[in-house]
């Protein structure tokens, strides 16, 4: 439906400040920061996180950037000027073949990298990789690797443009069908043209490090490849878990690994503010990446009570996105997620006394955009009529109802890699884990190692009468969170305000000096851990002076 005219009034008007807001910081920035030759050298990369709009990914590239810069380092934005042919972003999936929207993009990039040198890079076609993988079908395309003068291991190619491709197609299968072919090819091509140029760019600057958005989304991951082959230090970057905050780690942002001192226990006056957190988590009332899943919940209704009423005990199965960047992490025991369902089934249909409700993520099919899925948990229900079985309910992505009241009446829950698996295990719920997930490194869950473990668990804990649920679950699952909120989670939201599109934000009027290490604890956290090479989590002096008391 068409937007009023004064609604695009609003949003031509907050477009024109935003940009004004933007020039004045690269401006400011420029003008203050330190000069000299001796300064180290910051690489930031970050492609896939918009392409004409101002996503907080892209925003928190950008103040990090400018509070590095302000902190002493030389800020090198490396920039794609139609480099891919295409994008992760830029990928249209009606028609592979049209180019990606290059001009807006290029213009956007623009007005982000006004406070930094930009080093562009435009698309080199390769006669010699093109001919070597004109002929090959999709499993040999994702299998590609290419030998290159530079390093003595090949390029694994298809390994790096795998995830990117699943993620742009919204899905985890690839047909082997020309367009699919066409597609991996270009995006083989283009990553190639990303790794020579960022290596070009390495061999020139030798920087201190380089900042990557995501790492995992195949410009990234490519560029994270070669410099981790050069020996150049990388940090990748994701959205955090508190409202308009950051995630930084030496390691692979998605997996969001956090280490946490054997010794931390949470103190009273730390309980109290997780308990309040969890309260209205447990509410729905929470947003991820700017964006926020229920607008309602609501309760389990008669019909589903009568229904539970009949059954020994209630078992939900929690499903995720399969074309998620997180999943590759996950798959380390099951193949993918369809894989563990596929396992799955076998145990409810060997198990009529226990009521499976399998949910699928809230995610899944979100209405509005184009990150509907093509390949389903509501599709694997209906291809394996899952739905007609007495035994199980089914409730799609768009079904508000509440996980949490759900999980209260469950003997236990299945999960693969969500995270509600760590909030039913904060809830005391045992939970049984089929996919590595940023909890499972922290003793929090029964997480299987192998799919005979899995099936074993599994019908251990359908026979037995009394889960025994480990104390130290709860404890680790409570230290866990809170690193992950208050300590992981760096806070740009003194810089940013939310834009009339879900997910994307505007720059707040701000002076410069607000970005300066010493007035902001957030820049004065990542100045450390870039010039100590340690890590990027907040001091607990600092966690209560950025968050105060929930």
């Amino acid at each position: 439906m068409k937007k009023p005219f004064w609604h695009q009034l609003q949003v031509r008007w907050a477009g024109w400040q935003n940009r004004q807001r933007l020039k004045k910081l690269g401006r400011q920035v420029q003008a203050h920061a330190p000069q000299g030759k001796d300064l180290p050298t910051l690489i930031l990369f970050n492609t896939s996180s918009r392409l004409s709009a101002f996503s907080q990914n892209a925003a928190f590239t950008l103040l990090a950037g400018c509070g590095l810069k302000l902190g002493g380092f030389r800020i090198i934005q490396f920039a794609c000027h139609s480099g891919m042919i295409p994008c992760v972003l830029g990928t249209n999936r009606q028609d592979y073949r049209l180019p990606p929207p290059c001009q807006p993009c290029i213009a956007q990039t623009k007005r982000l990298t006004q406070a930094f040198e930009t080093q562009w890079f435009r698309y080199r076609p390769d006669a010699a990789l093109s001919e070597k993988i004109a002929r090959l079908n999709v499993e040999q395309l994702c299998q590609f690797e290419y030998a290159t003068p530079w390093f003595n291991e090949p390029l694994p190619l298809g390994k790096l443009v795998l995830p990117a491709i699943r993620w742009a197609l919204r899905c985890h299968h690839l047909p082997d069908d020309e367009p699919t072919r066409y597609l991996l090819r270009q995006y083989l091509l283009s990553a190639y043209n990303v790794a020579e140029h960022f290596y070009q760019l390495l061999e020139r600057e030798k920087p201190h490090a380089c900042l990557i958005f995501n790492g995992i989304l195949y410009p990234e991951a490519t560029a994270r490849w070669v410099a981790l082959q050069k020996g150049v230090r990388v940090v990748t970057q994701e959205v955090g878990f508190q409202p308009c905050s950051a995630f930084f780690t030496d390691g692979e942002a998605t997996a969001y690994p956090i280490h946490i001192p054997s010794d931390f226990e949470l103190s009273e006056r730390q309980n109290q503010r997780l308990d309040a957190y969890l309260e209205k988590r447990f509410q729905g009332k929470f947003t991820m990446a700017g964006i926020r899943f229920w607008k309602e919940i609501k309760g389990l209704d008669e019909a589903f009570l009568a229904k539970a009423s009949s059954f020994r005990q209630i078992v939900p199965v929690f499903t995720n996105v399969v074309y998620d960047t997180s999943q590759i992490h996950a798959n380390v025991v099951f193949r993918h997620m369809f894989h563990w369902l596929d396992h799955v089934l076998k145990i409810i249909r060997a198990h009529p006394e226990t009521l499976f409700v399998i949910r699928a993520h809230p995610d899944e099919m979100r209405p509005g955009t184009a990150k509907q899925a093509r390949e389903s948990v509501r599709g694997w229900v209906e291809a394996n009529a899952v739905n007609k079985l007495s035994n199980v309910v089914f409730i799609d992505s768009q079904e508000y109802l509440s996980s949490y009241e759900l999980i209260q009446r469950s003997k236990f829950i299945m999960v693969y890699n969500s995270s509600i698996g760590l909030e039913a295990a904060l809830l005391s719920i045992p939970v049984l884990c089929a996919g590595k997930a940023r909890y499972t490194q922290y003793p929090t869950v029964f997480f299987a190692q192998s799919i005979d473990e899995f099936e074993r668990l599994a019908e251990g804990m359908l026979a037995i009468e009394t889960i025994e649920f480990p104390p130290q679950f709860r404890r680790n699952a409570r230290r866990f969170l809170y690193y992950q909120l208050y300590r992981a989670s760096l806070p740009f939201g003194d810089f940013l305000q939310a834009a009339s599109r879900p997910g994307f934000v505007q720059l707040r009027p701000f002076d410069w000096q607000a970005l300066l290490p010493q007035r902001s604890p957030t820049i004065q956290t990542l100045l450390r851990g870039f010039q100590d090479g340690g890590d990027f989590l907040l001091p607990e002096a600092a966690e209560w002076s950025v968050y105060g008391q929930d």
